[in-house]
């Protein structure tokens, strides 16, 4: 999947997950520019993408998750992959 339908795919997510319309991430956007996004939220956020883009995540990924564009690498890896 290219690098802009992935991020297309997130904003979707987290405008869904955050009852909004107007969030657009780029790569640098953290948990400090969406009011909202934290630990608990996250959950939420992992949960979304593994089902609607059929990936999986672990929990040592998840730990180390700083900015959309780490979010976006992991699918692109995972989406990459064979299995």
């Amino acid at each position: 999947m290219p690098e802009q339908e992935i991020y297309e795919r997130l904003n979707a997510i987290f405008n869904d997950l955050f009852d909004r319309d107007d969030i657009v991430l780029s790569r640098e956007t953290s948990q400090a520019d969406i009011d909202g996004w934290d630990s608990m939220r996250m959950i939420d956020i992992v949960l979304a993408i593994e089902s609607q883009l059929g990936v999986r995540f672990t929990t040592a990924e998840v730990e180390k998750i700083e900015t959309a564009g780490d979010i976006a690498t992991l699918i692109g890896r995972k989406l990459a992959s064979p299995g």
